[in-house]
């Protein structure tokens, strides 16, 4: 600094001693506070960190265990910036069981074994007028002995909709071979005492005279097979008109709801009836003989005959004549021995009277004899029908 000018010199020293003055310093007592504040940062720290490598562990098993997660193992090396943390799953809520229990108990169980049903008396709906078969606190019977109340078919279903099954029985009252029949459903009560539910359907004198089947169908329907005729009497079973009916419990009694309601004619409830007077011929003045037989077909049963072919055994020499045969469907005067007249529908209750003219030509000698007149019925096909009773079908007539 020797080169430079001892005035200047002076200036800077002066200047110098001025400022320094005027500058406070952090002196030993800010170094102290410093200091202690620099070391509380590095405890705190250290704390910091003690603390998340105890609780690391604790967290990360609790997650294992609250869902399921499988824990990530622990890296080695260099670290390296955390990722953002994902937020805390929100715990589901526990599913609380249901406090609410129904108020109303349950439907007492009203399935039947055939054995109980059998060993327990009980009360059956009325028998229709006349004569009939016990029906309060009775017992139901597995045999068919005349007066009882026999057990034909039993099946099981919720009929009524409470839930609870109940008992159907086909029953019968046993009175010679067609006694009346009916279907009712059983239940029990709280005391578990069997009672009666009600009818089902029952048979009546008109239709339907037989119930054969039942079955319980998934939605408490009850399936009814029913027939038009009861067999028995010389009526065979396979004869009967059957249809499945079904009904259903409406709170208070059973109504049908699935079904036919009514039969149509049953081709074999028919019973032809024939009565028919003697043929006397008498001689015309040309040497011929004729005469007449009055025939009457009567249908005695109440279903229709469809079509009834009428029958006379006379011998060929004796051929039919004049206008009676008008009602016939065919022509007769081509047919010999018999001689055949088919006639149309006969309904059931009504009759038919014919006056059918004969005559024998001149020359031609018939002494006396007996003949049959018998009238069949047919159906639409023109088959014969079978009769339940068919003696009189066949009237027996003198020719002379």
């Amino acid at each position: 600094m020797s080169d430079i000018d001892p005035r200047l010199r002076e200036r800077f020293a002066a200047y110098r001693a001025d400022t320094v003055c005027m500058i406070a310093g952090p002196g030993p007592d800010q170094a102290r506070r410093t200091l202690r504040w620099r070391r509380r940062a590095r405890a705190v720290a250290v704390a910091v960190t003690a603390i998340v490598l105890a609780v690391a562990p604790i967290v990360a098993n609790a997650a294992l265990r609250d869902d399921g997660a499988v824990p990530v193992p622990a890296q080695t090396g260099e670290p390296t910036t955390p990722p953002p943390s994902a937020p805390a799953p929100t715990p589901s809520t526990p599913l609380t069981p249901s406090t609410t229990t129904s108020t109303s108990p349950a439907a007492p169980d009203g399935r039947i074994s055939r054995a109980d049903l059998l060993g327990t008396p009980v009360t059956l709906p009325a028998w229709r007028a006349g004569p009939g078969c016990p029906t309060s606190e009775v017992r139901i019977t597995a045999d068919d002995r005349e007066g009882v109340n026999w057990l034909l078919a039993l099946d099981h279903g919720d009929v009524d909709g409470d839930g609870a099954v109940e008992t159907v029985a086909l029953v019968q009252c046993v009175l010679g071979t067609r006694g009346p029949m009916q279907v009712v459903a059983f239940d029990r009560d709280r005391q578990g005492k069997v009672v009666t539910l009600g009818r089902v359907v029952a048979t009546t004198i008109d239709k339907p005279q037989w119930l054969f089947a039942l079955d319980v169908v998934d939605d408490g329907t009850v399936r009814v097979q029913v027939g038009d005729i009861a067999p028995g009497g010389g009526w065979p079973a396979e004869w009967s008109q059957r249809q499945w009916r079904g009904y259903r419990w409406k709170g208070e009694s059973f109504a049908q709801v699935s079904g036919p309601t009514s039969f149509g004619a049953n081709k074999h409830d028919i019973n032809l009836v024939v009565t028919s007077s003697d043929l006397v011929l008498t001689t015309a003045p040309d040497g011929s003989r004729s005469g007449t037989v009055t025939v009457r077909i009567r249908n005695a049963a109440t279903g229709p005959a469809a079509y009834v072919a009428l029958r006379l055994g006379l011998p060929a020499a004796i051929r039919p004549a004049g206008d009676g045969w008008t009602a016939c469907r065919n022509d007769p005067e081509t047919t010999r021995e018999p001689v055949d007249c088919d006639l149309n529908r006969l309904e059931g209750g009504k009759e038919v009277r014919l006056t059918l003219g004969f005559r024998v030509a001149a020359g031609v000698t018939v002494g006396t004899g007996k003949a049959d007149v018998d009238a069949r019925p047919m159906d639409t096909t023109f088959d014969f029908v079978a009769e339940v009773y068919d003696v009189d079908n066949t009237a027996v007539i003198t020719y002379r």
